[in-house]
């Protein structure tokens, strides 16, 4: 999804211009707003097997640690790169399909009151796997952490549109929504922006919070956001119809009913339990199928 591809008339500069059967168009005519047209998933992830295998893989290089967001982080890629419906927007009433995967999250300069948070965007190649996936991460967020304030890109770019007196900040928002709905938003405003990628992820675990419902914007083209809670013990009733304690992550996502049918979401969302329960599968670059047979 990398490749560069021909540009048609009618498509953005983000995205090729999908067309989609009836009941989709109409939709995207009779609910605009990406808000209305939410729907939430919530689920619990057996991460019992996945503790054994990132235990193991923190063993072999100590010098930097693989956590739970990174994993979940490498499975949602995989899904997007193998349920490609999960990589469409709607924006103008037209439904876009991007050429690459985007995720994006938000990490905090210092786990206290009041410190700043800095937006980070992930673009995963197809020969990204975990270990790659889980350098990147955290030398980024390192490299962030480095300074109190904002080092450039997106986040230097809101602190000057904040600086701007506010009946002036009014018409110039009014312009960019404008500009926004017909795809001509400039480069410098969109790239790094977790409102224009695929998927924006919030690891509310690491701060010991529970999962939450968290809506979609409308300003935009992020159609899916997720949730990941914090590590615990449950009792699970198991396939053989036994109870065990297991560890536990509670996971969320919030999608746009108008890019695919609650199907389609359900059947995409196997494939993160599975991975989850085969954590080898991690290894695997991304330009590599999974072998998930999502139809079983």
């Amino acid at each position: 999804m990398s490749e560069t591809v021909a540009r048609k008339w009618g498509d953005r500069r983000d995205g090729r211009y999908i067309r989609v059967p009836g009941l989709q168009t109409i939709m995207g005519y009779l609910y605009p707003k990406r808000t209305d047209s939410e729907v939430y998933l919530s689920d619990k992830l057996d991460a019992t097997e996945l503790i054994k295998y990132l235990e193991k893989v923190n063993a072999e290089h100590p010098e930097y640690k693989t956590t739970i967001f990174h994993c979940v982080l490498t499975c949602v890629a995989r899904i997007i790169k193998e349920r490609p419906l999960l990589n469409r927007f709607v924006q103008g009433y037209r439904t876009y399909e991007r050429d690459e995967i985007s995720l994006s999250f938000v990490a905090k300069r210092r786990f206290a009151d009041g410190a700043e948070e800095s937006l980070m965007v992930l673009v995963p190649k197809d020969d990204d796997n975990l270990d790659s996936i889980s350098r990147k991460v955290v030398g980024d967020v390192k490299e962030m952490r480095k300074s109190e304030k904002a080092t450039g890109g997106i986040d230097e770019l809101l602190d000057k549109f904040a600086a701007i007196p506010r009946p002036i900040l009014m018409v110039v928002i009014r312009i960019i929504r404008i500009l926004d709905f017909w795809g001509k938003n400039p480069k410098a405003l969109t790239e790094g922006d977790p409102n224009y990628t695929t998927v924006l992820l919030s690891n509310l675990g690491s701060i010991k919070c529970p999962h939450v419902y968290h809506h979609l914007n409308n300003y935009g083209t992020n159609s899916i956001m997720i949730t990941v809670g914090t590590l615990h013990k449950e009792e699970i009733l198991m396939e053989d119809g036994t109870k065990q304690i297991r560890d536990v992550v509670d996971f969320g996502a919030v999608l746009d009913e108008r890019i695919g049918d609650g199907f389609y979401f359900a059947k995409s969302l196997r494939l993160l339990k599975h991975v989850f329960e085969n954590p080898e599968l991690l290894e695997l670059e991304m330009g590599t199928h999974s072998g998930f047979d999502y139809d079983n």
